[in-house]
């Protein structure tokens, strides 16, 4: 278990570091900003890469949506559960407090802009309201928990999984980036919100509910329709 837990806290902060760390530091970065594609891109990249450095070793979950997906489809363990969720959020506050000592190391860096956070409304990139953001991140986990046990499942030929999840997460930022900053990661947005403080802790509750309600439906229709070999 202590392996797995730690192999969870790695993956977790890899991708929180190298996802919120594209968009903090480079998306908008003068002449050679990697927008929103590239932000989209580093998020599947993190992902992918993860997963074949450690996830032969905990599973690759590095999100507690993630996590809860896979014990309602009857993958994980119930004594797994919380601990994995735990590291995933110490994993991410971690990567969020080495993101700040970087960027705070630029003489103009404010928290004012957001650090990475996800948020609806007046806090929505593209000014979605909250009705649209639980929309938007309850399908897009949905979906990727359905990718995510469809490529994982016993009849798919192994060893292709990470690219196909982080090819489903880079699509799912180039959707939804534009209206939440794209969560479908508890961790992910707890980490910068701590940070940023304010309104982003006060709209954290969403990006913790709807990404959990997603996922947990998503495990229980793919355990329903397709069976649960894993």
């Amino acid at each position: 278990m202590s392996k797995r837990l730690l192999a969870e806290f790695l993956g977790t902060f890899w991708l929180v570091l190298g996802g919120c760390g594209s968009a903090v530091i480079s998306a908008a970065f003068p002449e050679v900003g990697i927008g929103l594609l590239g932000v989209a891109l580093a998020f599947g990249l993190t992902v992918l890469t993860m997963a074949y450095a450690v996830g032969g070793i905990s599973g690759g979950h590095f999100n507690p949506a993630v996590s809860v997906g896979l014990f309602t489809a009857g993958r994980l363990p119930a004594s797994d559960l919380i601990p994995y969720i735990i590291v995933q959020v110490i994993g991410a506050i971690a990567a969020s407090a080495v993101l700040y000592l970087i960027a705070s190391g630029k003489a103009d860096f404010s928290l004012a802009n957001g650090f990475a956070a996800n948020g609806y409304g007046e806090h929505s990139p593209g000014g979605y309201a909250l009705s649209a953001a639980l929309v938007s991140e309850l399908v897009m986990t949905f979906m990727f928990l359905m990718i995510i046990l469809g490529a994982t499942h016993g009849r798919v030929p192994a060893g292709f999984a990470p690219i196909a999840i982080g090819l489903a997460l880079t699509l799912i930022h180039l959707i939804s980036i534009p209206v939440t900053n794209t969560s479908v990661n508890p961790a992910r947005s707890t980490g910068p919100a701590l940070f940023v403080g304010g309104w982003a802790l006060q709209q954290l509750w969403l990006f913790w509910v709807a990404p959990i309600i997603g996922a947990a439906v998503a495990g229980i229709a793919h355990k329903t329709l397709f069976g649960d070999r894993d």
